[in-house]
């Protein structure tokens, strides 16, 4: 015969703990007259069979037929006021779980069209809390026979379901938003995937208390290491392989860096050549495909041009015309203080 339990407690602080069984393995043997104790943060749920039955909040409680109509109407018939009866009971913690760490444990694709090479991966970090709201529903949901449950037994699946919902989030926000504008947007999103996720939460008894992005940024991974992780299709492989060649070109000094460094390597990649690199993806590469969208409308261009006018032709800022200069890849005339760029230079340098 198990052991008859008159008071019925535990008063651990509960710091990293959401449910503990009492007792801790088996049942327990209660009677009419037991003493039920629950903290201030706690709820106390009966257990028997499978199923959570009568919820105590807290305070000291005196079981009586009253307080447990649950547990006696499964006990039925053998039930009397002198019979012990078997159950658990389980008690939960009922307080804020804050400062949870997630992350991107690999990067989130987003679709970006009409934005650089109409794709981006992004990743990045933060906290998130949580707080049980229904007792025995998350007793039934999600406990089950345990003895205990810690934020560490559950973390790894609250972190999907949120990942789940940011990744959907910032799918529908890229359709409106170019990259370095979404990465802006850390507040919106985490309020965002907070509404998104309440649902998710609810069904398995809990409420998301806050959800934070400490960081959003493009990811670094190459498209080779994407690729070996099975994430990329066919597509998506062949326009991340054209944004590391710039990302290459970009740190080398000897490859043309003063034009496309700092333009954003990894967000789009690219302002330079993006028209010329989105329509490779799909299409038969045709000779004249390698020169970039601002040759293909040389024939705007003036035969002699300030850095601020190649500038425009070339979508970056006058200061990285003049780095390109400086570095000796794209050739000009120094007049005074000032730089002349020819139409055949400005050719010459988007063609190789």
């Amino acid at each position: 015969m198990a052991r008859i339990f008159d008071v019925i407690e535990y008063p651990n602080e509960m710091r990293n703990e959401l449910v503990h069984r009492f007792p801790e393995s088996g049942s327990g043997d209660f009677r009419i007259g037991s003493q039920v104790i629950v903290r201030e943060s706690q709820m106390a749920v009966f257990f028997r069979d499978g199923n959570a039955l009568d919820v105590f909040g807290p305070g000291r409680h005196t079981i009586v037929t009253a307080n447990i109509p649950l547990v006696i109407n499964q006990i039925g018939k053998l039930f009397n006021d002198r019979t012990p009866f078997t159950a658990e009971v389980y008690f939960v913690s009922m307080r804020e779980f804050a400062d949870q760490k997630w992350g991107t444990p690999q990067p989130i694709i987003v679709r970006n069209p009409g934005m650089g090479l109409g794709v981006a991966l992004l990743q990045g970090f933060g906290t998130f809390s949580f707080q049980v709201k229904d007792a025995q529903q998350f007793v039934t949901q999600i406990v089950g026979a345990q003895g205990m449950l810690r934020t560490e037994d559950i973390e790894g699946r609250l972190r999907s379901m949120l990942l789940s919902k940011l990744q959907d989030l910032l799918g529908e926000t890229a359709a409106k938003a170019s990259v370095p504008e979404l990465i802006g947007l850390t507040n919106e999103l985490g309020a965002g995937v907070r509404a998104k996720s309440q649902d998710d939460f609810a069904a398995i008894g809990l409420t998301l208390k806050s959800f934070y992005i400490e960081n959003l940024k493009p990811s670094s991974k190459s498209a080779e290491e994407l690729r070996a992780m099975g994430m990329l299709d066919m597509q998506t492989y062949t326009q991340l392989q054209a944004a590391d060649a710039l990302r290459d070109a970009a740190q080398n000094p000897s490859g043309g860096a003063g034009l496309t460094a700092g333009i954003g390597a990894g967000v789009g990649i690219g302002q330079v050549m993006s028209q010329s690199l989105t329509g490779m993806v799909g299409q038969t590469p045709q000779p004249s495909s390698a020169v970039p969208a601002a040759a293909a409308s040389a024939s705007t261009m003036p035969d002699v041009m300030t850095p601020a006018e190649a500038a425009v032709f070339l979508k970056v800022s006058e200061e990285d015309v003049l780095a390109a200069i400086t570095a000796g890849d794209l050739k000009a005339r120094k007049l005074g203080a000032a730089y002349r760029i020819s139409k055949a230079s400005l050719e010459d340098f988007l063609n190789g």
